[in-house]
């Protein structure tokens, strides 16, 4: 319980129990139960944005919808999409594109890459509104879950590449028993979207599959550059198969319709 409380203090801006103190090893083994703070953000995501789409305002449903990922986990993946985008993008070498990641400023690349995932984000969503609050709802709810899934595996299926830094614990303590533990997990949060409708779980099994070569191709393209992966990396595979996922909900919706 204690690294799930660990995990979703440090992956949200939601508190259930404020920790200070936080060693290595329960920082590490918080890595876990990321999908579970994906299905608590999912969760919230789902009932505040299927409330709003009750007033039939598909470009504002869709705009409160990524605004609340942004505010719900106070932006933390975006700042990695886009401190990854201005380094790997840089075309420099290994040494000075690890420096301009760890820069806060943010550079053009970066202001690019995060103008796009909000225009598709936003128009994914506000589709999805367009074909039911069904869809909206099974699609918002799932696709923080299978990002952090797919998380789990960039931590845990490719080297770090920096000699220390935050993520470097994530690391140390993911093996892959901690991957299979986090894809069972994904799996019992989805499951009762079968029950709701079948087509809700083999759009969410969909999502997953593309998420994981996103996230894959990615990871591996990042490893080329840099001889492995940060924080700032896990951070934008979350983003991209979270917007991927929600793409892919709003295809098979739309394709079904």
């Amino acid at each position: 319980m204690n690294s799930f409380l660990i995990g979703l203090q440090f992956l949200t801006r939601i508190f259930v129990v404020r920790q200070t103190v936080w060693t290595e090893q329960s920082f590490g083994e918080s890595v876990k139960f990321f999908p579970a703070v994906g299905a608590v953000l999912g969760m919230f995501y789902a009932a505040l944005v299927g409330a709003i789409n009750f007033f039939e305002l598909p470009i504002f449903t869709g705009a409160v919808g990524f605004s609340l990922m942004i505010i719900l986990t106070g932006g933390i993946h975006c700042d990695g999409l886009m401190d990854s985008a201005d380094g790997l993008f840089s075309g420099r070498e290994r040494e000075k594109i690890l420096q301009i990641m760890k820069d806060s400023r943010a550079g053009s690349f970066g202001v690019v890459s995060m103008i796009l995932i909000a225009a598709l984000e936003i128009s994914a969503l506000a589709e999805l509104s367009r074909l039911s609050t069904w869809w909206l709802c099974t699609a918002i709810f799932s696709a923080p879950i299978i990002a952090r899934l797919m998380m789990v595996v960039t931590i845990g299926a490719f080297p770090y590449a920096r000699q220390s830094g935050m993520g470097k614990a994530f690391a140390q303590f993911t093996t892959r028993r901690t991957i299979f533990f986090a894809a069972a997990e994904t799996f019992l949060f989805l499951l009762p979207l079968n029950f709701i409708s079948k087509i809700f779980f083999f759009s969410a099994a969909a999502a997953m599959l593309v998420a994981f070569i996103v996230t894959w191709k990615f990871a591996t393209f990042a490893t080329e550059k840099i001889g492995g992966v940060t924080g700032d990396i896990y951070g934008a595979t979350t983003t991209l198969a979270e917007m991927f996922a929600l793409i892919t909900f709003l295809l098979i919706g739309n394709f079904l319709r």
